[in-house]
C-alpha cells in the first residue's frame, strides 16, 4: 500500500471580550500530497503551510499574544509551531476513502476548544497493479495493472513497469485514461524461482508504487539436521536431499551457549512435568539456578524464580510426607539445594536420615523379590549419590561416611559381576568407590562408549540393563552418568568426555527435555558439569562446504540470551558433502544446530494405512466463472479426518457450497485462507468412502500450480503431487 503525506494546519486563536477568556477556537485545514520526492508536491506543501501562517499573521494582536503564550508546542518538538499555527505531517494510505480530522486544542488556564474537518485519501490519478498474496514458482499469471484518473480532465501519461527476480513482458508506455475513468493493462508475470518477486509501476510524473509478491517452492520440504558442541572443529559428512532444486537449497546454523542456553530453557519449562522425579529435579533447577547462572555469565529473574521455588516447594512436600527409598533418594539433594528455606533443609535432613536407616547390613540399598543384582546396584548408587550430598552437619558428614562405607564395600564384593558400562558410571557418580575399584569401573565406562554421528559419543545401554525404578534407561540417560562418572576425578583427563557432551546437547527437546524426571536431572548435572567455564569474550564461527565458505560470523560472549543465527543459499547441495564447522577458539560451552533445508519433487505416494486422496491432476477454467471441486477419500472407519486442499493463487473458495456441505453434515467444519481450504470431516462407517463437491472461483488468469493437498487420519498424514491449474 502506498503512503501519502497529510500536512495537518491548526489554527488556535484565543479571544478576549469584558476581561474573560473565551474558549480556545480550534480550526483546520489541511492538504495532501505524494510522498514522492516531487518538486511540484513539496511546492504545494509549502504555499499551503505559508497561506495559514500568514492567515495568522493577520489575527487581532490579542489573539495573537495569548496563542504565544500559549505552550502549544509541548509534545511536538519535530512539528513546525509559528504564532498559533501547528503543521503536523501524517503518512496516510494511498486509498480512495474519505479521513476525518479531529484537532483539538486548550490553554494554560483550561480553555478548549476542537474542530474538525474531512480530506479524500488519493491522488489525481494513480497506477495500481492488482498483484496475489503469493505466488508458487513456476507460475505464469496475467497481471492486472489499474490505471485511474480522478480528475474532469482526461489524462495522457506514460506507463512504465518492472520486475526484480521475475520475468516480466507486455504493457506499459503512453497511455490516455478518460476523465474520472480508468484504465486496466495486462503484463504477462513469469516467477521463475522462490523468493519475492519486487513489482514497480509509475505514471510519468504522477504516481509511482511497489508491490511484494511472495514466491513459495513447489516441492516437497525436507530439512537434514545435524547438532553438537563446538569442542573442536566439526568435519560433517552429510548426504543432503536428493534431487533437491538448487535454488531453494538454504543453509541455517544457529550458535547457542549450551549449557546456560539449556538451563535457561529447563528454568522455563520445567513445572509443565509432575512426578515426584520431575519435581525433585524442578526443585534442584531452582535452588541452584542463582549459582549456575551467574558461574555461567547471566542473573536469574526474581520473580520467575520465586514463583518456581514456591511451586515446586509445595509440589516436594507432599512428595515427602510418606518417605521410601525411591523418594528419599530424589528429594534430598534438591531439598537441601534450598538452604535458605528452612523447610526444605528439614525435608532434606529428614531424606538422608531415612536412605542411611534403610541401607541393608550389606551395604546395598532396596531390593525386592525378582530384582537383578545389577538393578540393586544402580539403586544402591543412587542412593549413596544422595546421602554424599547431604553434608552440611558434622552429624551428617559422618552418616555420609558411614554410608559411604557399606556401600563401597557392596561394590567391590561385586565388582566382576559389573559388566555394563550403565551400572559401571552409575557406581562411579556415586562417589562411593575409589582406588583400583573406581579404575576398573572407569575402564568399562570407556569401554561401553561408542561412536555416534558427526563426532558424537554415547553410552550403550546393554542387553536387561535397567534402572533403579526397572525401566531400560535411555541412551540420554547413561550418556549423562558417563560423563558424571568420567568427570568426578579432577585428576584425569578424560577426552571422550566433550563428545559425550554432543550427544547430550544433540538429543535435548524443550517441550520434554531428555525424558523423563531421573533423566533430566542426569542430564543437566551433566551438561553443567561439562560446560560450566564461561565464554571467551569473543568466538568466529565458520561453515563450510567442500571446502568452499557458506557462511561465518562473530559471536559475542557479552550478548549470552541471544543466538548466532547464520543463513544463506547452499545451491547443489544434493547427494554426499564435505561440511566443516569451527569456532576460533574451540569451545566445549558453544551448542549448534546446522540445518540444510531443500524442496524436492513431489511424488505420488502409496496408501497409507488405509487413507488416500483423490484430486484431479489438471484444472482448466475462466476467470469469474466457478469451478466445482470434487474430493474423494477413503480412510479407516471410526477417526475423525482433516482434508486440506492447497489452492493456486488468485482462487477463491465460494463459501456458500461449504456452507451447504456442513448443514448436510458432510463436514463437520472448514477453515479458508489464502491458498487452500480446510474440511474436517466425521469418522465414516465401515467401508463409506467420503465424497464431496464444493465451488471455486478464479481471479486471475494464467498458468498456475498449487502446494500439495494432504489427507489425515490420526497420526497417518497422505499427501497429494499438486495440481495444475490453466486459467483463461
Amino acid at each position: 500500500m502506498k503512503m501519502r503525506k497529510l500536512i495537518v494546519v491548526a489554527s488556535l486563536a484565543l479571544a478576549c471580550k469584558g476581561g474573560d477568556k473565551r474558549d480556545e477556537v480550534a480550526s483546520t485545514r489541511t492538504s495532501a500530497s505524494t510522498d514522492e520526492p516531487a518538486a511540484a508536491a513539496g511546492s504545494a506543501m509549502r504555499e499551503e503551510a505559508t497561506k495559514e501562517l500568514e492567515k495568522a499573521r493577520g489575527m487581532k494582536n490579542e489573539a495573537q499574544a495569548l496563542a504565544r503564550n500559549a505552550d502549544v508546542s509541548s509534545g511536538f518538538d519535530d512539528k513546525t509551531v509559528y504564532g498559533g499555527i501547528l503543521v503536523v505531517p501524517v503518512r496516510v494510505p494511498d486509498r480512495l476513502t474519505t479521513w476525518r480530522v479531529l484537532a483539538l486544542a486548550h490553554s494554560r488556564t483550561g480553555a478548549q476548544g476542537g474542530a474538525t474537518t474531512s480530506f479524500l485519501g488519493t491522488l489525481p490519478a494513480y497506477v495500481d497493479p492488482v498483484v496475489p498474496p503469493f505466488l508458487m514458482a513456476g507460475d505464469e499469471i496475467r497481471l492486472p495493472i489499474q490505471l485511474v484518473n480522478t480528475t474532469a480532465a482526461p489524462l495522457a501519461t506514460t506507463l512504465a513497469i518492472g520486475a526484480v527476480n521475475a520475468k516480466l513482458a507486455g504493457a506499459g508506455g503512453k497511455r490516455t485514461i478518460p476523465a474520472q475513468g480508468s484504465l486496466v493493462e495486462y503484463a504477462t508475470l513469469a516467477a521463475e524461482r522462490a523468493g519475492a518477486i519486487k513489482i514497480t509501476a509509475s505514471l510519468d510524473g504522477t504516481d509511482a508504487i511497489e508491490r511484494v509478491i511472495e514466491v513459495q517452492p513447489t516441492g516437497k520440504p525436507i530439512t537434514v539436521i545435524r547438532s553438537g558442541t563446538l569442542a573442536a572443529p566439526r568435519a560433517l559428512s552429510i548426504e543432503g536431499p536428493a534431487g533437491s532444486n538448487p535454488t531453494t537449497d538454504r543453509v541455517r546454523l544457529l550458535v547457542f551457549p549450551g549449557a546456560l542456553a539449556l538451563l535457561r530453557s529447563e528454568l522455563a519449562v520445567s513445572t509443565a512435568r509432575q512426578g515426584v522425579a520431575d519435581d525433585a529435579y524442578a526443585l534442584l533447577l531452582a535452588g541452584r539456578a542463582p549459582t549456575l547462572l551467574a558461574s555461567l555469565g547471566d542473573k536469574p529473574d526474581p520473580d520467575a524464580l520465586r514463583t518456581l521455588t514456591i511451586v515446586t516447594t509445595q509440589r516436594s512436600i507432599r512428595h515427602g510426607r510418606t518417605l521410601d527409598v525411591t523418594s528419599a533418594t530424589l528429594l534430598t539433594e534438591a531439598a537441601l539445594a534450598h538452604a535458605e528455606n528452612p523447610v526444605l533443609q528439614r525435608l532434606g535432613e529428614r531424606a538422608a536420615a531415612h536412605l542411611a536407616g534403610a541401607q541393608r547390613p550389606d551395604g546395598t540399598f532396596s531390593g525386592a523379590t525378582g530384582w537383578t543384582l545389577q538393578r540393586v546396584l544402580v539403586a544402591t548408587a543412587d542412593a549413596t549419590r544422595a546421602v554424599n550430598s547431604a553434608t552440611t552437619s558434622p552429624i551428617a558428614k559422618q552418616r555420609a561416611l558411614a554410608v559411604n562405607a557399606r556401600a563401597s564395600g557392596a561394590f567391590a564384593r561385586t565388582l566382576d559381576q559389573v559388566q555394563d558400562g550403565y551400572t559401571a558410571a552409575a557406581i562411579l557418580a556415586s562417589g562411593g568407590v575409589k582406588g583400583e575399584v573406581a579404575d576398573k569401573l572407569r575402564t568399562r565406562v570407556r569401554d561401553a562408549i561408542k561412536d555416534g554421528a558427526d563426532g558424537a559419543k554415547y553410552l550403550e545401554v546393554g542387553d536387561g540393563v535397567v534402572r533403579a525404578d526397572g525401566t531400560i534407561p535411555s541412551r540420554a540417560e547413561a550418556t549423562a552418568l558417563a560423563i558424571l562418572a568420567l568427570t568426578r576425578d579432577a585428576r584425569t583427563v578424560e577426552p571422550k568426555v566433550a563428545d559425550l557432551g554432543t550427544y547430550l546437547l544433540g538429543s535435548y527437546l524443550p517441550a520434554w527435555g531428555w525424558g523423563d524426571g531421573r533423566t533430566n536431572l542426569a542430564a543437566m548435572q551433566a551438561v553443567l558439569q561439562l560446560f560450566k567455564a564461561p565464554l571467551p569474550k569473543s568466538v568466529t564461527i565458520t561453515l563450510a562446504m567442500d571446502g568452499k565458505s557458506v557462511a561465518s560470523g562473530q559471536f559475542d560472549s557479552a550478548k549470552l540470551r541471544d543466538v548466532l543465527v547464520l543463513e544463506g543459499p547452499a545451491a547443489g547441495f544434493a547427494g554426499t558433502h564435505a561440511w566443516t564447522l569451527s569456532a576460533e577458539p574451540a569451545v566445549p560451552g558453544l551448542g549448534y544446530s546446522l540445518a540444510l533445508q531443500g524442496y524436492v519433487p513431489w511424488q505420488k505416494q502409496p496408501v497409507q494405512q488405509g487413507l488416500e486422496l483423490a484430486l484431479p491432476a489438471t484444472i482448466t477454467g475462466s476467470v469469474g466463472k466457478p469451478i466445482d471441486i470434487a474430493l474423494t477419500a477413503i480412510a479407516p472407519s471410526g477417526i475423525e479426518l482433516h482434508l486440506q486442499q492447497a489452492l493456486p493463487a488468485g482462487v477463491q473458495v465460494d463459501r456458500p457450497s461449504l456452507e451447504a456441505l456442513l448443514e448436510a453434515g458432510t463436514i463437520s467444519r472448514f477453515v479458508v485462507a489464502d491458498g487452500k481450504v480446510d474440511l474436517h470431516v466425521p469418522p465414516l462407517a465401515p467401508g463409506a468412502t467420503f465424497t464431496a463437491t464444493y465451488r471455486v472461483i478464479p481471479t486471475l488468469a494464467g498458468k498456475l500450480q498449487s502446494a500439495a493437498s494432504l489427507i489425515e487420519a490420526g497420526p497417518t498424514k497422505y499427501f497429494v503431487p499438486p495440481t495444475l491449474w490453466t486459467i483463461r
